[in-house]
């Protein structure tokens, strides 16, 4: 049932760790075709509470910290590296948006908009954090000194989600309308079509100069410039549900499919490869590249913190607690990935 409501969720806003192994991938070329897009679809910082976690194989230890967040049940969803050395993350449920210092303190500030649904998180150029109120249907930004600044989207506007700083160094956010990204300009925003309406869901800025989307409900991945048309390009599996999305240190993408248990790579060519998680049921949902050359990510349901290699290698480490439902992770200033534990109210963080 927790499950079944965190992904209905999800579609409304439209220990014995350290297992190494080389994955066998799955290959596929991404099917592309601009000119036939696919059917529509519809305060007070606290003390760590916990370690643990380890990797096997002759590896030195990937030491877990916890921090609890002062407002209960708050589901802290995204996180972001700011540009004070800080970390900065939403509260989806406490209507927050709040800063954890690399030593753990955390100081929350309320969101004006009472059920707002804050959500998705990017430092902006201009030294402030902007992030996504799903229920509201805002854009907002807050500084250094916390301030928060909420800009309410026109009537036309879909429900935001991610937000990321796009190759022209604007801000750009994903589900404006149903076909369309948003890009904040002087101001404004600008809608930007995505070439079908779909639930648009993961947004990053690719190593080839566009920005790359997870399109959580027919299962694609999309590719948008800015002076040529979009392109699309279909997951080899049904239900994939692909989720979050990240450029890696090879050149390619990196996304994660929630309900088809895999991590994915796509070139700036398109061409896809799939790396099935041992076990299935893990729900991978954030992704990050790391500082040590890999990829991270969080297992929402399996209560993991998983690395992925260039190369296919993955490793999984237990959460303290397996029903935490980690979802967002980012690099940190300190060289470590931290994450948000959705059920467990807490902020995390994971040596690499």
């Amino acid at each position: 049932m927790r499950r079944l409501l965190t992904i209905l969720a999800a579609l409304l806003w439209v220990g014995g760790c350290g297992r190494s192994e080389l994955l066998s991938p799955t290959v596929g070329q991404g099917t592309q075709d601009p000119d036939e897009p696919p059917a529509s679809t519809g305060g007070a910082g606290l003390g760590p509470i916990g370690t643990g976690g380890t990797a096997g194989n002759k590896e030195r230890p990937h030491v877990i910290v916890e921090f609890d967040v002062p407002t209960d049940r708050s589901q802290p969803r995204a996180i972001a590296a700011g540009p004070d050395g800080n970390l900065w993350f939403t509260e989806y449920g406490g209507d927050n948006v709040a800063r954890i210092t690399p030593a753990g303190q955390i100081t929350e500030f309320p969101v004006p908009t009472q059920e707002a649904g804050p959500f998705g998180i990017a430092a902006g150029r201009d030294g402030k954090l902007w992030f996504t109120e799903v229920l509201a249907r805002r854009i907002a930004s807050v500084d250094a000194d916390g301030k928060v600044v909420e800009q309410l989207l026109d009537n036309a506007a879909g429900p935001p989600k991610s937000i990321a700083v796009g190759p022209d160094s604007r801000l750009w956010f994903t589900g404006y309308r149903d076909d369309s990204l948003g890009r904040i300009a002087g101001g404004t925003v600008q809608a930007v079509p995505c070439g079908f309406a779909g639930v648009w869901l993961g947004l990053a800025t690719g190593p080839d100069g566009n920005l790359w989307l997870t399109e959580n409900a027919a299962d694609y991945i999309a590719r948008v410039g800015l002076d040529r048309p979009p392109a699309w390009y279909r997951l080899p599996g049904d239900n994939s549900r692909p989720w979050g999305i990240t450029a890696g240190p090879d050149g390619n993408l990196w996304f994660t499919e929630y309900a088809g248990h895999r991590i994915g790579r796509i070139s700036p060519a398109g061409e896809i490869t799939e790396f099935p998680i041992p076990g299935g049921h893990s729900y991978p949902m954030g992704i990050a590249a790391g500082p040590d050359g890999n990829l991270w990510f969080t297992e929402n349901y399996a209560g993991k913190i998983g690395r992925i290699s260039p190369s296919g290698e993955l490793s999984e480490f237990d959460l303290p607690n397996p029903h935490s439902d980690p979802a967002g992770i980012v690099a940190g200033p300190d060289g470590n990935l931290w994450f948000t534990e959705e059920v467990g109210n807490k902020i995390g963080r994971i040596s690499p």
